[in-house]
């Protein structure tokens, strides 16, 4: 740590265990590892053929790591789809209204960290 650092807290590990379930959004389940006031962090699965609302994450710029499966992402301003695959990163800009779907016979995991301190996640209608 350098001298004028201030620790805000020490390190700490949250157990698989200890994930809260968070921001519902239709047909997908997302669990809750640790939110601070610029950084939120957790995992979503996704079950098979399922696909979730529209929606979008505010102010927060959004990382995915796909962990396993198949995360297909829609969104404004894209006509079709795109495929992000275990091993794979997403970016989603802040305010992109999207939505994700899983077009495999197996759960897909993703880790997320959204930064930015704005609402996790605000569901809305179709985009226009």
């Amino acid at each position: 740590m350098r001298q004028n650092d201030v620790m805000s807290e020490p390190v700490r590990v949250v157990r698989a265990d200890e994930l809260v379930a968070a921001d519902p959004t239709p047909g997908m389940f997302r669990q809750r590892a640790f939110e601070l006031p610029m950084l939120w962090a957790g995992l979503v699965e996704t079950q098979p053929g399922a696909v979730s609302g529209w929606h979008h994450h505010d102010i927060n710029e959004t990382s995915i790591y796909v962990v396993s499966g198949v995360l297909r992402m829609e969104f404004e301003g894209h006509e079709g789809y795109l495929d992000a695959r275990a091993g794979d990163f997403v970016h989603v800009p802040a305010h992109t209204v999207h939505r994700e779907s899983n077009p495999t016979d197996e759960v897909a995991v993703a880790v997320l960290a959204r930064a930015g301190g704005g609402v996790p996640t605000v569901n809305v209608e179709a985009p226009r």
